[in-house]
């Protein structure tokens, strides 16, 4: 069965779009290392190595945009979409070669400058330290700046495709959440239920397993908690939080469940009222702050429709992290929802909205869905259903 992927032929589209961007923003190339930008504009998903890999974007009407690889890497670099489809030309360097000159010549030819006059370029925000020393030693004169300032408004907002894709991680996700839920849970270690995740997200389609939150009992206060050796016992909360990609887009789910132990013997131990409690606000939350996402709404507005319900009702300082992260190519990319993000919600902008309450030393609960905005409300993405599942464990 042939693998998802966005369609080859979207990566032209999305080369000219960056190059006027990059244009219209002063700037004489973009140089997009290994990472997310790199997937978005080209499709390679290189790896990220001492030897540099770059995309070479020069903003000039008519020259060449070139993928720099080192030699051992051709073969993948020139079957990368952007590559086959003859939109990228690719340039490979030898191992004694310094390919800070090979890139610094490219950006000069295109340019139509010496490299000392080179002006203005926008570099990837993940590329290496050494990699951007390098590129300032050969481009002396450049002003250099972060790529997300030119490429952040064109990946935030999804097409079809890239939401048929969140879509499908989704649905695998939901899919792992409810079976890892059904049990066995009792007596086992968080670590080993993560494993099973692990093992799940790859059958249900996902190309790879990113992470894994197992958090049991008092460990539920913790909203990173790294599953650990702690064994699981009835009566007590357990948050899932888990993730990976499909067609390189990611999925992102959290789902708190109660381990009652309940067995043909006995009804098992019911959810303590006070967990009850706070699960019912957080649900409420969780639910007002999904509704509340429309194009023209600003991010911080979907934040604080979530925050007010929880500070209502008296849990305002159990409430620690943001209510989301957009996502994508990347787990946590724009845009954000946050207090203080002004930015307004667009159609196909993509995101979690995740409140949680957490009561240290004793347990937490975090809801997470992934929501696009549509053009005329919310589309959640994520299907498992929200109401606290009570399990026998």
């Amino acid at each position: 069965m042939t693998a998802p992927a966005i369609p080859s032929g979207r990566f032209a589209g999305r080369l000219a779009a960056a190059r006027g961007a990059a244009a219209a923003a002063g700037l004489d190339a973009l140089l997009v290392g290994v990472g997310a930008d790199l997937q978005y504009l080209a499709g390679y998903s290189a790896h990220p190595l001492e030897r540099i890999t770059l995309l070479v974007v020069p903003t000039r009407p008519g020259s060449a945009m070139t993928l720099v690889a080192p030699r051992l890497e051709a073969t993948p670099a020139r079957a990368c979409p952007a590559a086959t489809g003859g939109t990228v030309a690719v340039t490979t360097w030898e191992e004694t070669q310094d390919p800070m000159e090979l890139i610094a010549r490219l950006v000069s030819e295109a340019v139509g400058c010496p490299p000392s006059d080179v002006g203005a370029v926008a570099v990837s925000d993940g590329l290496r330290a050494a990699f951007l020393l390098g590129l300032q030693r050969v481009l002396p004169s450049a002003r250099f700046s972060l790529a997300s300032g030119v490429l952040r408004d064109l990946r935030m907002r999804k097409d079809d495709d890239e939401v048929t894709l969140l879509r499908r991680a989704a649905q695998a996700a939901d899919r792992v959440v409810l079976a890892v839920a059904s049990g066995p849970l009792v007596g086992r270690t968080e670590a080993d239920v993560a494993r099973e995740i692990r093992d799940r997200l790859v059958d249900e389609g996902h190309d790879l397993a990113s992470f894994w939150i197992v958090a049991s009992g008092p460990n539920s206060a913790s909203p990173h908690h790294d599953p650990g050796e702690r064994v699981i016992c009835a009566g007590e909360p357990i948050v899932i939080d888990i993730g990976g990609t499909i067609g390189g887009y990611g999925s992102d789910i959290t789902r708190t469940v109660w381990v009652s132990g309940a067995t043909d013997a006995g009804a098992g131990i019911a959810p303590h009222p006070d967990f009850l409690a706070l699960y019912d606000v957080l649900h409420t939350a969780q639910a007002a702050a999904a509704a509340a996402v429309r194009p023209g709404v600003a991010c911080e507005r979907i934040d604080a429709v979530a925050r007010d319900v929880i500070a209502a009702a008296g849990y305002g300082e159990r409430f620690i992290h943001r209510t989301g992260h957009g996502i994508g190519l990347e787990g946590h990319e724009d845009p954000y929802v946050v207090a203080g993000n002004t930015e307004v919600l667009a159609p196909g902008m993509a995101f979690s909205i995740e409140p949680g309450i957490y009561l240290e030393g004793r347990f937490g609960a975090r809801i997470e869905d992934i929501v696009i905005c549509g053009d005329h409300g919310p589309v959640v993405l994520n299907q498992a259903p929200r109401d606290l599942m009570v399990v026998r464990g």
